[in-house]
């Protein structure tokens, strides 16, 4: 569904500040961009904006012939820095929820939560769950339901260097299959990425 991603001159306001403007950035199939900036420089809002979170200041934000809003609804996944999980409910159970919101099958479950070692963890309660198997639980939306286009913030923390590991694999693979990721992070992506640097 979505082939490509373009922001044609984008400006962002949050809270009456203007964020930025004139943002500009294209990507095709198998192509990943790195948001990088420092603490409140509007990474995140870009991200927003993109999935549609977040209105424009100017600007356009278009995804190849796809219609913008059956491309946010259908084709994206925005993973924000904050989890969203219920911490009372079992891991399975919010898994299982996250998955058929998002259309996924029950074979493309089965092969997220092999690929990211949940098993043993499905029948815990969330909040019992460490920081970086919550994160483990969360990508696994990626997987379990896919999508072409990820929207991702921060995603390798607080992941540990192996699963850092893992998910740059991951992450390569959904590329080589034609997806697309826009990442806002601080520390480097491990795939090849164009550097987008958003000024405060």
């Amino acid at each position: 569904m979505i082939s490509a991603l373009t922001l044609g001159g984008v400006a962002v306001r949050r809270g009456g500040r203007l964020l930025f403007e004139g943002m500009n950035l294209s990507l095709g199939r198998g192509e990943a961009a790195a948001l990088v900036g420092r603490n409140g420089a509007g990474k995140t809002s870009l991200l927003r904006a993109v999935a549609g979170l977040v209105g424009l200041e100017a600007g356009e934000i278009a995804f190849g012939e796809a219609d913008p809003a059956q491309a946010r609804a259908e084709g994206l996944h925005f993973l924000s820095h904050q989890d969203a999980l219920k911490s009372a409910r079992l891991a399975g159970e919010e898994l299982e929820f996250w998955a058929g919101w998002f259309g996924g099958s029950a074979a493309a479950l089965a092969a997220a939560v092999d690929r990211l070692e949940l098993g043993r963890l499905l029948d815990l309660e969330v909040r019992r769950l460490s920081a970086g198997q919550r994160r483990r639980l969360t990508l696994a939306r990626l997987l379990a339901a896919p999508r072409p286009l990820w929207l991702l913030d921060e995603p390798m923390s607080p992941l540990d260097a192996d699963w850092r590991a893992a998910f740059g694999a991951i992450m390569a693979e959904h590329l080589a299959g034609g997806g697309l990721i826009v990442a806002a992070v601080h520390d480097p992506l491990p795939i090849p990425a164009l550097k987008v640097e958003i000024a405060a």
